[in-house]
């Protein structure tokens, strides 16, 4: 003879899915805080008067160090990577800005070589970064 046992329903254990859903709402919110943009340290050169604020979120920074290295967004670059950069950039979104950030004792030689690539791709959306003295 053959004793059948009644059958139990298989039950997760629901009391640590709220404790994993918790921590999976921190890590998220603490990774979305993070900061992205990568800022060279440099000496901003001075506005006068007749500098006009632009308040834009698209737009491409050129960071230039008083040692002349150029930076895309933080990362260091040569020459040519710029002009790769800032053809890509002109193909995808013509309007887009892009900021000079350039340190204050920095020879004018070098800004000027970025200056030359702008000017030989036809780049006319260009702002450069200044300190506000007010």
């Amino acid at each position: 003879m053959r004793f059948s046992r009644p059958r139990r329903p298989f039950l997760v254990p629901m009391n640590a899915m709220s404790d994993v859903a918790f921590l999976l709402l921190i890590f998220i919110m603490l990774v979305s805080l993070i900061n992205y943009r990568k800022e060279v340290k440099i000496d901003y050169p001075e506005a006068d008067e007749a500098a006009t604020k632009v308040n834009d979120k698209k737009n491409l920074e050129l960071w230039i160090d008083e040692s002349g290295t150029v930076y895309i967004n933080g990362a260091p670059s040569t020459l040519a990577e710029v002009e790769i950069a800032v053809d890509d950039l002109y193909r995808s979104a013509p309007d887009t800005r892009i900021h000079i950030i350039a340190d204050r004792d920095v020879p004018f030689a070098k800004v000027n070589n970025v200056l030359e690539i702008l000017q030989l791709l036809e780049y006319r959306v260009v702002s450069f970064v200044v300190r506000d003295n007010a």
